[in-house]
């Protein structure tokens, strides 16, 4: 009764459509016939023809439907189910949540299915299914159309609310105030690549700025490590927290003051809200399954991967640029989904140990720098050529932080102290 209240509507009152086309799609209508009229009725409305009786019968009859949507007869009786489109909404709304629930239903017999086939994965079942629920979800979002004085509005009061709160940033700060300003933060849906060649400190500076946000700011923070254990990356966090070398704490040979250093360091970590997943070989469905938990349970504003390029795809049949491609777009994806940025970390390719590194410089698929929102590179001159460059206390070499690319702002380069013996990117004070 509802989808003929509907299309009677539609029928009716020429500016119904521009309601009902927000909430229906003609897969929406339980019956065929109805669904090949409100399709006849959109195609009208793409042309700019006002849908009537006589105009949805002869779209129907020239795209050979007539017959299937119930011929004349039916098209002409739906006028008389409503005497006006004064509740085109209310009508629309019914029909798009009858569709919704047969949808939900059609996944969850999918799933029973699913469930009693052994040759699936019971993995790739769990992320097959949270994916269509999300589909589902994202499809039945409503569109509509703001004033620019509303907007204007709500532009106000953010403006205002940053005011008050006297935040520097509108994002994640990094705890490298050169780049924070450049970025405003790491912001909300963002897909951000750190890029260097092997030994540059790529993961010393997604460690670094994870301590930031996680220990220093209390920050919900995720660390996918792909490259090293929970316990090696941990023992690198510990060392550089307490400024204590690594090899040190390895080997034991530790001054007593050095230890309670230790044990200091160690207790701000066990109070910060840093989650460590730690997982080679890790699938792309596994890593979106674990981020989407974190997010869920643990309120996560922010994710980093060691590294990119380790994630492995679904599709192992495919090119290795297919795949990355496809773990790219994917990532960006997962970002918008979980609105958090979220920063990968990527190897570059050869070339880049010859000159700076550009957005070329990204190894294995263009994909990578396409899909990206901000995208940065570590440069460091060769050994033999920056003697000149170590501070004077020694404790660290200056390191280029390039932002070569991002969407909604300044591109730039700034400078870093790379302490090697710690592990640890500290900003560069002379």
């Amino acid at each position: 009764m509802a989808e003929q209240a509907t299309l009677g509507a539609l029928l009716l009152e020429e500016d119904a459509i521009a309601t009902a086309i927000q909430y229906l799609r003609p897969e929406d209508f339980y019956t065929n016939a109805n669904s090949k009229v409100y399709a006849a009725i959109l195609n009208l409305f793409n042309k700019g023809v006002k849908a009537d009786i006589l105009t949805v019968t002869g779209e129907l009859r020239q795209n050979g439907k007539l017959d299937e949507a119930g011929g004349p007869a039916y098209v002409a009786s739906l006028t008389s189910v409503v005497p006006s489109s004064a509740n085109i909404e209310y009508y629309a709304q019914t029909v798009a949540s009858y569709a919704l629930r047969r949808s939900l239903l059609r996944v969850s017999n999918e799933v029973i299915a699913k469930s009693f086939d052994e040759s699936m994965e019971s993995r790739m079942i769990l992320e097959e299914t949270q994916q269509q629920i999300f589909e589902l979800s994202d499809k039945r979002q409503i569109s509509s159309f703001k004033s620019a004085r509303e907007i204007l509005k709500d532009t106000i009061d953010i403006i205002e609310k940053l005011y008050n709160s006297k935040k520097e940033y509108t994002g994640l700060p990094s705890g490298f105030d050169d780049l924070d300003r450049l970025t405003s933060g790491f912001q909300p849906s963002e897909l951000i690549i750190i890029g260097a060649r092997p030994s540059m400190g790529k993961t010393a500076l997604a460690l670094s700025m994870a301590a930031n946000m996680s220990i220093h700011k209390k920050i919900p923070t995720g660390f996918f490590t792909l490259e090293m254990s929970d316990l090696a990356l941990m023992l690198r966090l510990i060392s550089s927290e307490a400024m204590i070398e690594s090899n040190a704490i390895r080997t034991g040979f530790l001054k007593s003051s050095e230890f309670q250093n230790i044990l200091h360091a160690a207790g701000n970590i066990y109070e910060a809200p840093l989650y460590i997943v730690d997982m080679p070989n890790m699938k792309l469905l596994d890593l979106r399954a674990q981020a989407r938990r974190l997010r869920a349970q643990q309120q996560v504003e922010i994710i980093f991967i060691d590294y990119l390029t380790l994630i492995s795809s679904e599709n192992f049949r495919l090119p290795r640029h297919e795949q990355i491609a496809e773990i790219s777009r994917s990532l960006k994806g997962l970002a918008r989904e979980l609105n958090i940025p979220i920063v990968a970390l990527s190897q570059l390719t050869r070339e880049a140990e010859k000159d700076k590194p550009n957005l070329s410089s990204i190894r294995e698929s263009g994909a990578i720098e396409q899909d990206a929102d901000v995208v940065m590179f570590l440069h460091r001159e060769r050994e033999s050529d920056r003697k000149a460059e170590e501070p004077q206390s020694g404790e660290g070499s200056k390191t280029s932080l390039i932002l070569a690319k991002q969407r909604n702002g300044p591109v730039g380069t700034i400078d870093l102290g790379f302490m090697s013996r710690y592990a640890k990117f500290i900003p560069w004070t002379q």
